[in-house]
């Protein structure tokens, strides 16, 4: 890892909420008013699915790549001066769906990432097609690796090489299963010598799956600067880059891993 990156610390926020079932519209307008308190920051991180629920439903509910929500998150980057990020439901210039995250920066860029891992238990990769890239984004310096809930279980597609700084989870993580949430997402943080943001829903959704929020900032090693709870809100928080910087030198185990590749 380069020894002087980043060089400037990264101001967060994140929104954890409950979200409308397959209304877009009012997801958007319920996520403005969440913005308009966030106040200065450098990235806004919303939920998977910020805009109907975690749904199957991809015929009906998906978005054209740069549809409307694409267009509402490029505005509110502009306004906020800060990227916005979250995940979507979109169908691809090919006829594909995709569980697709957007990255709006304020100057107008959108980048994306597809949902590489899709959740078989709810038949996810019966109605979306997975990605095939990772995607690193860089803001002030920090490099970024947004990902999308069921990523989390997979080590070696959250595996840093000696690129990440900040790992960035966007979910909607139900809560029978939020003891695996509240243990990976630590173990990803101290494995990558890097920083974890994690943002997840709560409330209920329109199949009644309940889902316990636990949306978290963990530092590099594993120890919380963020956790949200059960609570609905904007969380704040600020990562250190000399704190990080100083303990890669000081436990410098990136210079032990091993080397792979992804198929």
């Amino acid at each position: 890892m380069r020894d002087l990156t980043p060089t400037q610390d990264l101001r967060l926020a994140l929104l954890q909420t409950e979200l409308a079932w397959h209304d877009p519209a009012a997801n958007r307008a319920h996520f403005e008013g969440l913005l308009a308190e966030v106040g200065e920051t450098d990235l806004v991180i919303l939920p998977e699915m910020f805009t109907t629920g975690f749904s199957m439903e991809s015929a009906t509910l998906a978005e054209p790549a740069d549809g409307p929500t694409a267009a509402w998150m490029r505005r509110q980057a502009q306004r906020l001066g800060a990227v916005v990020t979250g995940s979507l439901i979109v169908r691809d210039a090919d006829g594909q769906y995709r569980n697709r995250l957007l990255w709006a920066t304020p100057e107008g860029e959108l980048l994306h990432y597809d949902k590489r891992h899709l959740f078989r238990m709810a038949g996810e990769h019966e109605h979306y097609a997975p990605g095939e890239q990772r995607l690193l984004v860089t803001l002030k310096g920090w490099r970024i690796r947004p990902l999308i809930c069921y990523d989390l279980r997979f080590p070696v597609w959250s595996r840093a090489q000696d690129d990440t700084d900040l790992l960035l989870y966007v979910a909607n993580w139900p809560a029978p299963r939020r003891g695996h949430w509240n243990r990976l997402l630590p173990a990803r943080a101290i494995e990558n010598l890097c920083y974890v943001a994690a943002v997840n829903r709560i409330g209920s959704d329109g199949n009644g799956h309940p889902y316990a929020g636990d949306s978290q900032v963990l530092d590099f090693q594993g120890e919380p600067l963020v956790e949200a709870g059960a609570a609905a809100g904007v969380f704040h928080t600020t990562l250190s880059a000399a704190e990080l910087i100083a303990y890669r030198q000081r436990f410098p185990a990136q210079r032990d891993a091993d080397t792979f590749s992804l198929d």
